[in-house]
């Protein structure tokens, strides 16, 4: 979600064991899926906390905990990670990688980020606006090279800064193309 969804009222180990309980899990083996996934997203010490006392990306983490402890197959994550400060968006992207790659789970991202959209996906679909559609399809290599490294590092290669100025440069063209008939039918 874009926000975290999570419920004010219980704590962080409540959040994430939501899914569990609600399945009838036993509260052992639920147990130890929390605290494992609380191990993996860095909260192990706030368990305890109520959601209302974590900051947003705190809060975005133990959104992602409660939904890798249901075991799905597919996350749908929209736009999860915009309304974050630019130092803990950076961090929240390292974080999505590495669980991309430990858990091996497919993760369908929506973004109006381009930076973003290239360093997170190994495909990546433009989409064009009126009618929505596939405008352009792309196979990426970043998210593989941003797995454990430093992500501005993997921004500073230059097929990055290539696929990312031809990208903005298609989106604006699509922009220009829709106000230019915006304008011409009024």
């Amino acid at each position: 979600f874009q926000q975290g969804a999570l419920f004010e009222w219980m704590t962080v180990r409540e959040n994430v064991s939501f899914g569990p309980d609600m399945k009838k899990m036993p509260r052992q083996d639920s147990m130890k899926i929390v605290d494992r996934l609380l191990e993996v997203v860095g909260l192990q010490d706030f368990k305890d906390k109520a959601v209302y006392e974590l900051s947003g990306g705190m809060q975005q983490r133990v959104a992602l905990a409660r939904c890798l402890a249901n075991e799905p197959d597919v996350i749908l994550m929209d736009e999860p990670l915009g309304a974050l400060d630019a130092l803990t968006r950076e961090k929240m992207q390292s974080l999505v990688l590495d669980l991309w790659k430990e858990t091996g789970k497919t993760i369908i991202l929506i973004t109006h980020s381009v930076e973003e959209a290239l360093l997170l996906g190994e495909r990546l679909l433009v989409m064009a606006p009126r009618p929505g559609r596939i405008h352009k399809e792309y196979r990426l290599p970043f998210a593989e090279m941003g797995v454990g490294a430093d992500l501005r590092a993997v921004k500073k290669h230059p097929d990055y800064a290539k696929t990312r100025e031809e990208i903005l440069a298609m989106i604006w063209e699509m922009e220009e193309e829709i106000m230019g008939r915006t304008e011409e039918s009024a």
